[in-house]
Formats: C-alpha cells, sequence, structure tokens
C-alpha cells in the first residue's frame, strides 16, 4: 500500500466515522487538539472496522503508515479548521485487537506494531534529543541535516559534503529538539504462571509522552518492536527494545478514581444500611466460601487507618498489615489475588521469587550510560496500594529482614554507589505463609510452625489462622459452592465489584474518623485491663508474662479507624473498638494462648516462645553453668538433673532448642552441650 492510499483511506475514516455516543470523533478530536492541546489518539478498532487493509498494513509496516497518516492529519486539520497546523502532528494509535505480555516478544514480531501489557519497574530522567540535527562546516559554512533515529546512536557527517572538511559542529540553535526518556516495562506477575520468570524490556518514550507514567503504574503500550546489536557483547544477540506511539494507565489511585455524582448517591445510601460492614466483607472475595473474620481483617486492611504526621515531621503510619498461616489448600492464594484486584497500584508476588532488592529498592548500573540508577522494589512500585507475598516463609532470612522498615516506617532507604535516598513504601502487607511441618500442629505455638522471626511477625496487625479440620457440615457448604462457582452460577455478591472499589476510594479521600470520648475511653479500659489482669495472672501462677504492649494498643486505634471509615462515619464509636477487640482477640486466641497456663501470652509474639517456656529455658541455662566443669555437660546428666528440678524430657529439649537458637550454649561434635563463650 503506497502512501497516497494510506492519506486517502486515513481521510476517508476521519471524515465518516460516526456514532451516536462520540458523535463525529475525529472532528471533535482535531478541535480538541488544536484549542485544548490534547493528543490525537486513533482507535484501532475504527481502522479495522473502516479499512481492514489498512488496519493490516499499519500491523505489517507501522512505522510508514504512521508517517503518512500524520500527513492525513494535517488535511483534515486544514479542511476542519481552514487554518495549518501550528504545531507537529503526532498520530498515537490503541486498542490493538491482540495484546502480548513482554515474555511474548518474539522474532515475529520484529519491527512490527504490537501492544505489550505490564509494570514499570524503572524510570530514567528525561533528556533532549535532537531528532533533526543540522550541522555546520566550520571551514565553509555548509549547513547538512540529519534525521536521527531514537533508537540508534547519534549519526554525525563524517566529513562536509561541498569540501570535504572534518571540521563539522552540531548547531544547537537550528537543530530541531524533543524529550526523549527510556523507561522499563516488567510482565506483571499475576500474568504469569507457575514458576515463570517475569521479564522485560527497555522502552523509548519521546515528546508528549515523556513523564505520563511513574514506577509501580501498570501500562498497556503501544509501540514498534526493535532489536538492536549489544555494545561489546561476546555473541551475535540482540538488545530488544520498543519505541513506544501511546501509553495507556491501567493504575488507578485511589484518587484517580472516577466517582460520579450518581456513584455518590449510591455510596452513601449504602453506607446508610445497618450491615453495611457485614455486606463489603461478604463482597471481598465471593468465590471463597466462609472465612468471615479473615474477609472482615482483610476489609480492615483495605480501608486503613489515618496516617499522623507529628510537628516534629514523624510519621505514625495508618496501615495495617495481616498474615495468613495454614495449611496448604485453604484458599490463601486466592484470597491474596482477590484482594489485588480490588486494589489499585497492588501487586502479586511470591516468596520464592523475590529477593530483599526485588523487594524495597536497589541502585543498579544502568547499561546505557555506565551510571548508577536507582531500580524500585515491589513494596515502592505498590505505593498507596498492596503488595501481597505469598509465601512468606519461602523468603530467605536476609530478603525478610529488608521489609521491617517499611512496614513499620512505610519507607525504604537507600545507601549505595553514591545514592542514598529515603523512598515512601506506604504499602498494606497481605502475606500468606504455609507451616513448617506441612500441617498446623494445635499443641505447638504459632512462633514454632513458620520459618518467620518473631520481630516480622510481630509487625502484623492481624494473623489469622487457617485450619484444614473435617467437619461434614461445613465441607458440604463449601464443595457446594466450589461447584456453583466453577458452573458459574449465580453467586451473593452484596456490593457489585466496581462498586465497591469506588466505595473503598471514597472513603480514603473524604473520611478521617476521629475518637469519639466514649471510643477513647473504652481502648484505654481495655489496654488498662488486660495489663492488669496479666499482672494478677503472675501473682497467681508465679509466672511472669508479656503483657498487651502499646503496639497491641495502635493496632487497636488502626483498625477502629477503618471499621469506622467503612461505615463512612466521621466518629470512631464505642461499638466500633468493640468489634475491632472481638476481631483480635479471635486471632490471639489462636496463636499467642500459652498451652501451659492456658493465658495468652504476648512474648510468643516479641520473642518467639511464652514467658513459662522462658522460665524454664532460664532454669535450663542455670542448671548447665552449675554442672559445666569447661569440659561440657552430657545431654544424660543434664536430663538426670533437670527432672530433679520439675522439668521434663520435653521441657530440656525445648530448652536447648530455644538457648542454641540465641546462641547461649552450642553442642560439641561428642554430644556435650558447653556455654558459649560469645
Amino acid at each position: 500500500m503506497d502512501k497516497e492510499e494510506i492519506i486517502e483511506k486515513s481521510l476517508k475514516i476521519f471524515r465518516t466515522y460516526f456514532n451516536e455516543k462520540e458523535g463525529h470523533k475525529y472532528k471533535n478530536l482535531i478541535t480538541d487538539f488544536a484549542v485544548l492541546d490534547k493528543p490525537f489518539v486513533i482507535d484501532y478498532r475504527n481502522i479495522s472496522a473502516y479499512e481492514p487493509e489498512l488496519a493490516e498494513a499499519l500491523l505489517e509496516n507501522p512505522e510508514d503508515v504512521i508517517s503518512a497518516m500524520e500527513e492525513a492529519v494535517k488535511l483534515f486539520y486544514e479542511e476542519v479548521l481552514y487554518e495549518y497546523p501550528k504545531k507537529p502532528i503526532k498520530v498515537h494509535i490503541h486498542n490493538l485487537s491482540k495484546t502480548i505480555l513482554v515474555k511474548d516478544l518474539a522474532p515475529e514480531y520484529i519491527n512490527k506494531f504490537v501492544q505489550v501489557e505490564g509494570i514499570v519497574v524503572l524510570k530514567r530522567d528525561p533528556e533532549d534529543y535532537p531528532y533533526y540535527s543540522v550541522f555546520i562546516c566550520k571551514d565553509c559554512g555548509n549547513e547538512m541535516a540529519l534525521l536521527q533515529k531514537p533508537y540508534l546512536p547519534f549519526v554525525k557527517p563524517k566529513k562536509c559534503e561541498d569540501c570535504g572538511s572534518r571540521d563539522i559542529e552540531l548547531d544547537l540553535e537550528k537543530s530541531k529538539w524533543m524529550p526523549h526518556q527510556i523507561i522499563r516495562v516488567q510482565d506483571l506477575y499475576e500474568n504469569l504462571q507457575g514458576n515463570e520468570t517475569p521479564r522485560y524490556v527497555e522502552v523509548i518514550i519521546l515528546d508528549d509522552l515523556v513523564d505520563k507514567v511513574n514506577a509501580g503504574d501498570k501500562v498497556r503500550i503501544t509501540a514498534v518492536y526493535k532489536v538492536l546489536p549489544r555494545k561489546e557483547a561476546k555473541f551475535s544477540t540482540f538488545k530488544r527494545i520498543l519505541v513506544a506511539n501511546w501509553i495507556e494507565k491501567d493504575t488507578e489511585d485511589y484518587e484517580r478514581i472516577e466517582i460520579t455524582k450518581e456513584d455518590e448517591e449510591k455510596i452513601l445510601e449504602l453506607a446508610q444500611r445497618p450491615d453495611i460492614v457485614e455486606r463489603i466483607t461478604k463482597s471481598i472475595a465471593p468465590e471463597v466460601y466462609g472465612y468471615e473474620e479473615v474477609k472482615l481483617g482483610l476489609a480492615l486492611a483495605l480501608f486503613g487507618g489515618n496516617e499522623v504526621v507529628l510537628n516534629n515531621k514523624t510519621r505514625l503510619r495508618g496501615i495495617s498489615h495481616v498474615l495468613l498461616v495454614g495449611d496448604p489448600g485453604l484458599a490463601k492464594s486466592q484470597l491474596l489475588k482477590s484482594i489485588v484486584n480490588i486494589t489499585p497500584r497492588s501487586i502479586y508476588t511470591s516468596g520464592k521469587g523475590v529477593s530483599a532488592a526485588g523487594l524495597t529498592a536497589s541502585a543498579v548500573r544502568d547499561e546505557l550510560t555506565g551510571s548508577w540508577i536507582l531500580e524500585a522494589g515491589v513494596l515502592v512500585l505498590a505505593d498507596g496500594g498492596v503488595a501481597a507475598i505469598d509465601e512468606l516463609e519461602k523468603m530467605s532470612s536476609k530478603d525478610r529482614s529488608a521489609i521491617h522498615e517499611a512496614m513499620e516506617q512505610n519507607t525504604v532507604s537507600v545507601a549505595k554507589a553514591g545514592i542514598t535516598v529515603t523512598l515512601n513504601a506506604r504499602t498494606t502487607i497481605i502475606a500468606a505463609a504455609n507451616p513448617i511441618a506441612g500441617k498446623f500442629l494445635p499443641e505447638k505455638l504459632l512462633t514454632e510452625q513458620i520459618d518467620l522471626p518473631p520481630t516480622l511477625i510481630s509487625r502484623f496487625d492481624l494473623i489469622f489462622i487457617l485450619r484444614d479440620e473435617p467437619n461434614p457440615v461445613k465441607d458440604s457448604l463449601i464443595a457446594q459452592h466450589i461447584f456453583k462457582v466453577r458452573q458459574q452460577e449465580e453467586v451473593d455478591i452484596p456490593i457489585p465489584f466496581e462498586l465497591l472499589k469506588k466505595y473503598i476510594a471514597y472513603a480514603k479521600r473524604n473520611i478521617k474518623p476521629k475518637f469519639s470520648r466514649e471510643a477513647m475511653d473504652k481502648a484505654i479500659k481495655y489496654y488498662v485491663d488486660v495489663r492488669t489482669r496479666t499482672k494478677n495472672t503472675e501473682e497467681e501462677n508465679d509466672v511472669k508474662t508479656l503483657p498487651i504492649t502499646p503496639r497491641q494498643l495502635e493496632a487497636i486505634i488502626r483498625l477502629s479507624e477503618a471499621y469506622a471509615k467503612m461505615r463512612l462515619s466521621p466518629i470512631v464509636e464505642k461499638s466500633d473498638v468493640q468489634a475491632v477487640i472481638k476481631l483480635l482477640e479471635y486471632t490471639w486466641r489462636d496463636m499467642l494462648l500459652d498451652p501451659e497456663t492456658g493465658e495468652i501470652d504476648y512474648m510468643i509474639l516479641e520473642m518467639g516462645q511464652s514467658m513459662s517456656s522462658i522460665k524454664k529455658a532460664e532454669k535450663l541455662m542455670d542448671l548447665i553453668k552449675a554442672l559445666d566443669d569447661g569440659q561440657g555437660v552430657s545431654y544424660i546428666e543434664l536430663l538426670k538433673e533437670a527432672k530433679k528440678q520439675g522439668l521434663s524430657k520435653k521441657d530440656v529439649d525445648k530448652g536447648i532448642a530455644f538457648l542454641e537458637k540465641k546462641k547461649k550454649i552450642f553442642s560439641t561434635v561428642g554430644g556435650l552441650i558447653k556455654i558459649s563463650s560469645l
């Protein structure tokens, strides 16, 4: 198809396209382009419907076709507005019939027009690009012009066309410039299957597309796929690159979600219902049966509390983190993915495939410039949204420790290669983990069954233990629900998916609840009563336990604010605090109950052991010190003396494991137990 034919077919679409909803779409677009400086974006579906041959030519030979279409737009501009365009016209095209992943870019797409979906993981600073370069011969004054390619090295004439002189320089004033930027787009984790690794590609963006996206944005890009030879490559391999024609954000921040007047009326009407909290809870992951308490906890995490900034700039987080721990096959992963679908700017990832740098941020050397640049990780990319981390226990201890700062301070700090920066990571973490033994054992403590340090576990406001316990009635209901979902039968969803997203967005934008006097008194009284009750238990049983701490009180405050937001209430009522305390006690009974004393012991969260177990371990340590003559103590001798002190074999084994973990003792090759010199 030659240039004239492309122009003719393009003009036919611009002149004749009409529908009731959009009217004379392209006449309106050219007016908006001229008056409001809006981009001229053509829907590929319109081209395909009106001129299928042109649509096919666009995919096969995009650079020539788009260049000819820009000529057609200039003619259309003059035809509609009776004047010449005052600025360069760029034709953008979107809505291709096929969208591919980065990993699916193949040789068959080279120099073709493609539409790629992914997430922006790196954004370089914009630079100026002389697309029309004018060179001056310093000897004879001859001017030479060259059109540069944004994906190729800068081209300069070797010598003057007139006199042959090599003394040539770029005329900065006569050359024409446009902004030039490179971003890196990576496959979305949720689009991958099994153990597939996400791939990335560099994307060149020019002119009016520069600075339109940020790291963490999910995007759909139409572009020309190019391959370039690598510099100093040992093998004949080529680097993949996309030259963007148009970029659309798929990411919606809560601030950007459009809420119409009609939507607002529906939201406010919903908030008046007395069962609104229950309706929101049931609308989360409707494909998963039951788990009312878990879904309530997830809903509270989505709404979140109020972030507080003190006069000294200290920030008190309003974000609540949630951990799901339990037997395999109980829909933990499905719950995580459902939350990601509800929440804008959210990322799903697996602990077995992510590193510390992949979670937080890292300084990496730029392949193009050789300088150090900052690459954002999952928690930074999901700033303002949710990071759903599956199989958290499979992360290495080094990688897990990297998220402590993000969970508590909502920031990520990087100090490497001359880059010292603190990035926002105001990200709600919803994680899932499996027990070490494969199944949850009720006789053991939570911290003994998952390979996570207490310091990390304690940063989750809500921890739910999911157990696979046979129950004929419940099992029958679950099975029926699964069949309903699989056969696409209607499942009860009290609040439609899109309306729920808008409801959450409305609450986060407009509702900043304050505690009523009654609610504040209830929270304070509960905090004091629990600490007093714990003290009385210590005196009765002669076993010290760690009472509720300010960390748990802050969790009550955050979750109570979130509960009020669910009702769109500007006031946190006493009933909100009571509902949150009920939920927290539900989780604490499961994970903090000391089987020896029958009491809730918060030391389990802070130290990984109950205070009664720690006291026995200290008793065992005193015994080892008394028996060790410098050569060590045999296990048999220690067990014999421990029994005289009222310690069982289980107490001894548990105490030895705890003391070894704390590096207070160690076992020799000969099996003797010695006190550590550290």
